[in-house]
């Protein structure tokens, strides 16, 4: 049977892990982007400022993240990712100095909870308890509705865990993504929960061997390609309208339309998406990290909550940093070095720097904005949507952009072989 063509608009995760799955399924695929390179948020770059390649933003997979994993195998770069043996991740607290490290069991029973000198400082065995509740929430529920969200345990580990999941403050977030987040990560015990890290970058890991993949399969790859409408009548969408060209759709054609959700609400206006967002703030330092600097580092008490320590540079990530999008990047700058020489223990003068903010980094993972991420299908019959502010019933994340194209995939490929 004679398939049409699938286009995918949108070369972020989602339209890649869309445009791949694809075309290891047989289908003809074009794929298009509005910038002049793939890989949206999740890319390396060469910054001037800084004279070598860095990352938008500091991203980890854990070892149980299937479908990031599944892709990645695709595209050949089952290897791109490093990590520790065993599940660990350090910590420090700011306000005290206090360091630990987070040893979960590998195992779905917790038997770290019941070891004084596992669990975290401060903390007893009934504290560990609180999350439970989560998985019986309503999905109008917020965090802070279900568990509370306060003491030494909340501090330590829930708070910087489920931020740094739902870039969304805990309390007022869902409780729904939040039961997801745990499910997929300390519930299935730490053989799944062991930090990943791209070893040469998000683009060589992600982007770069997608980019080649696609090539392999005579995908035409179309950069520079900024969507501007899409023609409907009849149900069905009948042409691309891109700035400067149109392309008209034949009757077995089908879009995957892989875009922000702004962009996706702009351009199909009968959808609902999430319409609020959290920001996103990266401070990278050009100084080679302090011997026996862990790879990852959680910090307590600052502005800084992530440190992720590379061979030629130091960086941070601040989630939910709506607080600082609006300061001085010189200001910023100082304050996250200070607290970095905190952290690290180091006196070392303050280096290059490059400080990158993200204002809609990802949707505010509200329970009021979860209910308004669309499904992939539509109500036209031959358009489908990816992106992570897709239900996938995880927060934005690299799974579940990865997940949202492979079922974009998923509802197309029913669609064409039902002709």
């Amino acid at each position: 049977m004679q398939h049409g063509i699938v286009h995918v608009v949108g070369a972020g995760l989602a339209g890649l892990s869309a445009a791949t799955t694809l075309a290891e399924r047989g289908h003809s695929v074009g794929l298009y982007e509005a910038a002049a390179q793939a890989g949206g948020r999740c890319r390396s770059y060469f910054d001037p400022a800084l004279g070598i390649t860095i990352d938008n933003g500091n991203h980890i997979v854990l070892s149980g993240n299937q479908a990031a994993l599944a892709y990645l195998e695709r595209i050949g770069a089952g290897n791109a990712l490093h990590g520790p043996d065993r599940a660990a991740f350090d910590f420090v607290d700011l306000n005290d100095e206090t360091t630990w490290r987070l040893q979960p069991s590998r195992g779905r029973i917790p038997w770290w909870i019941f070891d004084n000198a596992r669990r975290i400082p401060g903390t007893r065995l009934l504290d560990y308890l609180g999350p439970l509740k989560l998985r019986f929430a309503s999905p109008e529920a917020r965090i802070g509705d279900v568990m509370a969200c306060r003491g030494t345990l909340y501090e330590r580990l829930w708070h910087p865990l489920l931020l740094a999941a739902l870039n969304t403050e805990p309390p007022v977030a869902s409780a729904r993504l939040a039961a997801a987040v745990i499910r997929q990560s300390l519930e299935r015990g730490g053989d799944a929960c062991r930090p990943l890290m791209a070893r040469d970058g998000l683009s060589p890991a992600f982007i770069d061997p997608a980019i080649a993949f696609l090539a392999r399969h005579q995908a035409g790859v179309h950069f520079s390609s900024r969507l501007q409408s899409i023609t409907i009548q009849n149900g069905r969408a009948l042409e691309l309208v891109f700035s400067g060209h149109t392309i008209p759709l034949a009757p077995q054609d089908q879009i995957v339309l892989a875009v922000p959700a702004n962009v996706a609400s702009q351009i199909l206006p009968e959808i609902d998406t999430p319409i609020e967002h959290r920001a996103i703030v990266n401070g990278h330092f050009k100084i080679a990290p302090p011997t026996g600097t862990p790879p990852i580092l959680g910090v307590i008490g600052g502005d800084v909550e992530w440190i992720f320590s590379y061979s030629d540079h130091i960086s941070t990530t601040t989630s939910g940093a709506d607080r600082l999008v609006d300061m001085p990047r010189e200001l910023l700058a100082a304050n996250l070095w200070r607290e970095i020489q905190r952290a690290l223990g180091t006196s070392a003068a303050m280096p290059p720097w490059q400080i990158l903010k993200e204002r809609r980094a990802t949707f505010a993972a509200l329970p009021s904005e979860d209910v308004r991420r669309p499904q992939a299908r539509t109500k036209w019959s031959n358009i489908v949507l990816a992106g992570d502010y897709t239900a996938t019933g995880l927060p934005a994340t690299i799974e579940g952009a990865v997940r949202s194209g492979s079922t974009a995939a998923d509802m197309l490929k029913g669609s064409v072989d039902r002709g």
